[in-house]
């Protein structure tokens, strides 16, 4: 057979495959990804049953093509030309390259370096709801303020006497170092996810302790009770900071993000 022919051969089964192979192998990571449950990691809770749905079908299209496509191409025709192939094989690598890696690496959540880069409180809510809320509830309701309820609530309010009898009590979250004053304050952050990890958004309480590097390196995961009061920074323009009377290193909760 013509080296000619095999080429055009082997260039027409890259053609026909390649797209079911990489959307095929895509939906099972997904469903994969679902099933060990880390496609949380990725997509709000509302979203997956959706996307598990569209993913399964995506399977069952791509096993029904692999079962019925035939191949009706004239086994004589000459190859395209090889500027043409090499763009073709090279998106077809990288999409696959992708796509193995999915399979390969562990799923990792956002850190502190999209933190620093999308900037904390940068789209923290000023719902004056937040702090009607603290204002009218009970002391055990404020107890279960999380770090979306408190950022909001710094942002309306510098008022000591507001935090006075109001503590932070259990905030969850993982070390993000302050940029103005990094050597004394850091961010108990998590982040905010209206859809998927691409538009989260970091939330934070600004703690203030210095030398907590030593103990408290960036990305740790850690929970932190206790009171509001002035910043002693002068480097910081956070007005309130947090002052703890307890901090706990902790593992990454299986829900990292606040939805």
């Amino acid at each position: 057979m013509p080296e000619s022919t095999t080429r055009a051969g082997l260039w027409r089964a890259v053609q026909r495959w390649r797209g079911v192979a990489i959307i095929g192998t895509m939906a099972a990571v997904t469903l994969w990804l679902a099933y060990s449950g880390q496609l949380v990691l990725y997509i709000h809770p509302r979203y997956i049953l959706f996307t598990v749905i569209m993913a399964g079908i995506a399977v069952v299209l791509s096993l029904l093509a692999v079962a019925g496509r035939r191949d009706h191409d004239d086994e004589h025709g000459a190859p395209p030309p090889r500027r043409e192939r090499m763009l073709a094989l090279t998106a077809a690598g990288i999409a696959g390259v992708f796509t193995l890696g999915m399979v390969v690496l562990p799923p990792a959540t956002l850190s502190t370096a999209t933190a620093q880069q999308r900037e904390v409180n940068a789209t923290a809510s000023d719902d004056a709801a937040a702090l009607a809320s603290a204002t009218t509830v009970d002391a055990a309701t404020v107890a279960t303020f999380t770090v979306r309820e408190w950022s909001a609530i710094l942002r309306q309010t510098s008022d000591l006497a507001f935090y006075a009898d109001r503590p932070a009590t259990d905030l969850l979250g993982f070390v993000v170092p302050d940029d103005d004053d990094p050597e004394n304050l850091f961010y108990v952050s998590r982040f905010s996810v209206t859809c998927c990890a691409v538009d989260a958004q970091p939330l934070g309480v600004p703690v203030y302790l210095p030398g907590w590097q030593q103990q408290y390196p960036a990305d740790t995961w850690v929970v932190i009770s206790g009171s509001f009061t002035s910043n002693p920074s002068r480097q910081s323009t956070e007005p309130i900071v947090l002052v703890p009377d307890t901090l706990e290193v902790v593992e990454q909760p299986r829900e990292p993000y606040l939805f």
